[in-house]
């Protein structure tokens, strides 16, 4: 049938269905043409938007690069099934009709528990992209040790709500500083554009520290940044209060709580991607938060930014010392 494709990803079949399906409308690309790891090359002259084929061929470009910061972490699935201009689905549970072979986590929450989907491999990420989910949220731990994260994350957020009025120049700053302030505590952390307005900042971590006492130390470390740069930046929670400052977010760091995965494709014009960069690329004045879409993303994962800087988790005991004797 035409509205159906079928294609092989390891031991399964994944079918693709209603695959010239609009998900970001006419006017919401420019035209380039968008090049595939297989070398497939599906332009679309005119503008006429990214379909679900696009989107399924994307995932399935970029999943030997997006799988590693997938695998074993509960995710939130943020669901599309009428495109950008329709309803969106934030989905926690794991519909009954999902293939048996698509891994699920059962995590606790309060009054009873919720069952998580879990991707694993390129079968699944191709199947929640005929889904029409546009955007993974992970977790910051593996269900392995849920309540014990090994990731932190800093979502660097501009103060502006149109992104086409941001300063990106503050959120390269801040990247900057922060990333100064981590590497001065022993901690290596590596910048990602989200696809939205701002980046992230992610810190590998051990394991050992539970959500509560990652946040904790996540909040020391924004508040530091904030005290030495009060006019520029900002913990406050309530937007009324942050004025025209950068607004220093680490509410990731709790349980149940989840950031953008890498290589995810956001909900907005154009089909922008949140993509991991290496610290230099900040020095380049055409990066910003929507810099790579899914017709470039590919190419930016092939560099493997963050090569290394994520491998070796460390302990927060000598950062918190020596971040308290820097705050005196």
């Amino acid at each position: 049938m035409d509205d159906v494709r079928t294609v092989r990803a390891g031991r399964r079949t994944v079918a693709l269905h209603r695959p010239r399906k609009v998900l970001f409308p006419a006017g919401a690309r420019d035209g380039r043409i968008s090049r595939h790891m297989d070398g497939h090359t599906d332009g679309h002259p005119g503008g006429s938007g990214h379909t679900k084929e696009d989107l399924f061929d994307y995932y399935r470009a970029v999943a030997p690069y997006m799988l590693p910061h997938l695998r074993g972490r509960p995710l939130t699935l943020e669901r599309h099934p009428d495109g950008v201009g329709g309803p969106r689905f934030l989905q926690k549970e794991t519909p009954d009709h999902y293939p048996e072979w698509v891994t699920r986590a059962e995590v606790a929450k309060e009054g009873g528990t919720v069952t998580h989907t879990v991707c694993d491999d390129t079968a699944t990420l191709l199947f929640l992209a005929d889904q029409a989910c546009l955007t993974l949220h992970r977790w910051l731990s593996r269900t392995r040790r849920v309540d014990h994260p090994d990731r932190m994350v800093f979502d660097l957020d501009p103060a502006q709500d149109d992104p086409a009025k941001d300063d990106f120049d503050v959120v390269r700053d801040a990247a900057r500083l922060l990333g100064e302030l981590l590497d001065h505590m022993g901690l290596p952390s590596a910048p990602m554009t989200t696809g939205s307005r701002g980046l992230h900042v992610v810190v590998p971590l051990d394991g050992r520290h539970d959500f509560d006492d990652v946040r904790d130390f996540a909040h020391e470390v924004a508040d530091t940044l904030a005290d030495t740069h009060p006019e520029r930046f900002t913990t406050a929670a309530r937007k009324q209060a942050r004025g025209d400052r950068l607004h220093l977010d680490v509410q990731r760091n709790g349980y149940a709580q989840t950031a953008v995965a890498p290589f995810s494709v956001r909900s907005a014009p154009g089909a922008p991607v949140a993509v991991p960069i290496a610290w230099r690329q900040l020095d380049d004045p055409t990066v910003h938060a929507r810099r790579w879409t899914i017709d470039n993303a590919v190419e930016q994962a092939r560099t493997d930014p963050w090569a290394d800087v994520l491998r070796a988790g460390r302990a927060l005991g000598p950062a918190r010392h020596k971040l308290r004797a820097l705050r005196g």
